[in-house]
């Protein structure tokens, strides 16, 4: 993980003093799961993506438990899945790929953090494989082999998507980071390492043995899992 990185241009959003808490001393200082938690390097990173990224921090420094709403195009796009589909999909990005970027759920569906402009091509691509939900241009046996694959939502440029607090505690309801943002540079997938972790899901899922997965059962709360090899 990303070392706490003093930034003076994010530590002073604005002359005027702010009545709520210190919203980059609380990242910096909170404890536990460090997957799941904002740094303030990553809170700047996420406020790069607003049309006014000063005043994006002050807002969440008087209200950092509540959730956002970021414009996509610009800083990231992000890939909207299934959060079953989506966290077979981290399996094999983290076991067998390069890893992912920033990771967030949020009703029942998991919104994965992509490089921008994979929001135009990665459509395209899983027709191209013959993956598309509709099961047209491809052979009547390629679901069969491949495992059916769910709805792909992507969010690029003239989309908004809502991102989790900055703050939260793991047992509230909600959208909530998985991997959440460290840096102000993270790494982002783009359109073919994406499809590349679709492609393995779908074929593992019509293979009979069972996979290893770095996840948690659900019952205990998908917030920490190895992240030795992130970006």
């Amino acid at each position: 993980m990303s070392a706490w990185l003093k930034d003076e241009t994010t530590l002073r959003t604005g002359a005027a003093q702010h009545h709520g808490v210190d919203i980059f001393a609380l990242l910096r200082d909170q404890s536990g799961p460090q997957a799941a938690q904002v740094t303030a390097a990553g809170a700047a990173w996420l406020a790069g993506a607003a049309p006014y990224p000063r005043s994006t921090l002050a807002h969440w420094e008087e209200r950092p438990k509540v959730p956002g709403v970021l414009p996509c195009g610009s800083a990231f796009d992000v890939v909207n899945v299934p959060a079953l589909f989506g966290r077979r999909m981290l399996e094999q990005l983290w076991a067998e790929g390069p890893g992912s970027g920033p990771v967030a759920t949020h009703r029942g569906r998991m919104l994965l953090f992509a490089a921008p402009g994979t929001a135009q091509r990665l459509p395209s691509l899983l027709a191209w494989e013959e993956w598309g939900t509709s099961g047209s241009g491809g052979g009547g046996d390629s679901g069969k082999q491949r495992g059916a694959v769910p709805p792909v939502l992507c969010h690029g440029t003239g989309d908004a998507v809502t991102v989790p607090p900055l703050t939260c505690v793991p047992s509230e309801s909600g959208p909530r980071w998985v991997v959440a943002p460290d840096t102000r540079s993270p790494w982002l997938p783009g359109p073919d390492v994406l499809l590349w972790a679709c492609v393995r899901v779908s074929r593992s899922a019509s293979s009979p043995g069972a996979a290893h997965t770095i996840f948690p059962r659900a019952d205990q709360g998908a917030n920490v899992y190895d992240v030795t090899r992130r970006r």
